[in-house]
């Protein structure tokens, strides 16, 4: 079957550039960020993992770790990582599994027939320290992923696990946010959100971003 939110992540153990991979282990009690490409050698991935080593900070900042996926061997992964580090400008700084026999593919569902009997699609997962999937996002090959929304979807996860809040549409860290509608007690509600908050409608509360200084 194929995972939901919700769902916990399924554990494996798989080789990779960086060695022998227990993926539960290795993501620890932070936040992961898995995703996976078709193959190696091919141009947009090789611009999305450049992308992704120059993020390294931006990932660290938020307590998350990233791993990538392709379905061809380490030795393949170590020429394709020279490769992206010269035409990046950057230095690839975290694990590709190496997932030839497609054993995490298809614990992920990454192998959709309709589009390749053998490659995966270019799907990425977003997982909480409790092992939990909180997003799931699959591509077409032919469109980079975006980033900056990776980041601003772990962002608003990290955000709404600790306040009582959710982000609306287009939000960016820093803007008013929506207290959810299950909380209604007026004395919680100033407790919690000290600076106040104008309720558009009953149901439409909006409040200053209850951890912005």
């Amino acid at each position: 079957m194929a995972l939901r939110l919700g769902d916990i992540a399924p554990d494996f153990e798989q080789d990779s550039s960086e060695g022998r991979i227990r993926f539960h282990e290795w993501l620890g009690d932070g936040w992961g960020v898995l995703f996976s490409h078709p193959a190696d050698y091919t141009p947009v991935c090789t611009t999305e993992l450049g992308l992704t080593a120059k993020l390294k900070d931006e990932f660290a900042r938020r307590g998350v770790k990233a791993i990538a996926l392709s379905v061809d061997g380490v030795e393949s992964h170590h020429g394709w990582i020279r490769d992206i580090n010269e035409t990046q400008s950057t230095t690839v700084n975290f694990p590709i599994l190496a997932d030839g026999d497609r054993k995490v593919s298809q614990l992920y569902d990454m192998i959709h027939p309709n589009a390749s009997e053998t490659l995966t699609v270019r799907s990425l997962f977003i997982i909480d320290p409790k092992k939990k999937v909180r997003l799931i996002i699959t591509y077409p090959a032919s469109t980079g992923r975006n980033f900056n929304e990776i980041l601003r979807v772990i962002d608003s996860l990290q955000l709404t696990d600790s306040h009582s809040v959710a982000t609306p549409g287009n939000w960016q860290h820093g803007d008013d946010v929506v207290i959810v509608p299950s909380l209604k007690d007026e004395a919680v509600i100033r407790e919690k959100f000290p600076k106040g908050y104008t309720a558009v409608r009953p149901y439409l509360r909006l409040t200053p971003q209850p951890d912005k200084a």
